[in-house]
């Protein structure tokens, strides 16, 4: 079978190659083989092949966080039957099947479709914790993120809408402004070191008591000066390459705190009904429509460096899948 493994730190086009592996023996038990039928390319990819991010080790690796499919054979006391159709918590998803604990395998409603299942794991799911767990956020309040036009930028603008919270939106091109508006977004600005100036023009002395930021670097300092006294700025994200920078005053005088979120570090020690819960949340609410995140491409395995090209390339206006069992329909 065709497994995506990653030899080297890198350009990732370069550094990621499909090779032909023996296929997975029948599941044991408390095991299951799923075929993969999807599987989303993140940031989060691109920078563990680069070397930048938490990736795959020791290499050359298996590689992709992402992937769903459907039960080929489960195995005796699994809990799961063949046809369900799961998401995979393991970070080694770019294959045709993956065989793997049930433990790392979530149930997923036959109903969401592939396209949305294959994102499902990673950008809703952070979008909404960072939303519900570091401030307690009432109707009116103001969230601030970078970066808005990402996947999780999209859900967080809609996640919050649900809850009565405004956002506040900062993306680097003007072109990106109406789009976001039209997804739900209340304010949209062009990030800069005046943005805090804008913002306040006009929202006034209304409460930002938390700032999400995806960049690092000045990026991050130009957010605290958007937030209210006491707020809690929440980094999960390093696209500039750079560290964090923060005034000292942020912290001492205003009374900021500067936090990290790593959704790894949340599903990992939470119980497993816990991560049910969450997961039949997030299916709950691309099935509904109240999440959507478009798609632009799908590539097959025999196209990854294709599809990690595009998945690189800037003003794209969707995800990259690749589908490694051939077209979804």
């Amino acid at each position: 079978m065709k497994q995506a493994k990653l030899y080297a730190h890198g350009a990732p086009h370069e550094v990621v190659r499909v090779d032909e592996v023996p296929e997975p023996d029948a599941p044991g038990p408390g095991r299951a083989l799923v075929r993969v039928m999807a599987c989303g390319i993140n940031p989060a990819d691109l920078l563990g092949f680069e070397g930048r991010y938490p990736g795959p080790s020791p290499l050359p690796a298996p590689c992709g966080i992402e992937g769903a499919g459907i039960v080929e054979a489960a195995g005796e006391g699994s809990g799961l039957e063949t046809g369900d159709h799961v998401i995979i918590l393991t970070r080694a998803n770019w294959a045709e099947y993956v065989e793997e604990s049930a433990n790392a395998l979530i149930r997923i409603p036959k109903t969401l479709n592939w396209r949305d299942a294959a994102q499902l794991k990673v950008n809703p799911p952070t979008a909404f914790r960072m939303l519900v767990d570091y401030k307690a956020l009432k109707p009116g309040d103001w969230v601030i993120q970078n970066a808005a036009n990402s996947a999780v930028g999209l859900h967080l603008i809609r996640f919050a809408k649900d809850m009565g919270v405004k956002t506040a939106n900062i993306v680097r091109r003007a072109d990106l402004i109406e789009p976001l508006k039209a997804h739900g977004a209340d304010i949209v600005l062009v990030g800069g070191p005046d943005q805090a100036e804008r913002l306040r023009a006009e929202i006034g002395d209304a409460n930002v008591p938390l700032g999400i930021d995806a960049i690092g670097g000045a990026a991050t300092r130009w957010m605290a000066d958007c937030l209210s006294d006491g707020a809690e700025l929440v980094n999960y994200g390093y696209l500039s390459g750079d560290p964090c920078q923060i005034e000292p005053s942020h912290l001492i005088v205003r009374g900021m705190t500067l936090t990290g979120f790593w959704l790894g570090s949340w599903l990992g020690p939470a119980p497993r009904e816990e991560k049910h819960k969450l997961f039949d949340e997030m299916a709950a609410a691309f099935t509904s429509g109240k999440i959507v995140s478009p798609v632009e491409a799908e590539y097959g395995l025999d196209r990854i460096a294709e599809a990690l090209r595009h998945a690189a390339s800037g003003g794209r206006g969707g995800k990259i899948l690749l589908t490694p069992n051939g077209p979804l329909a």
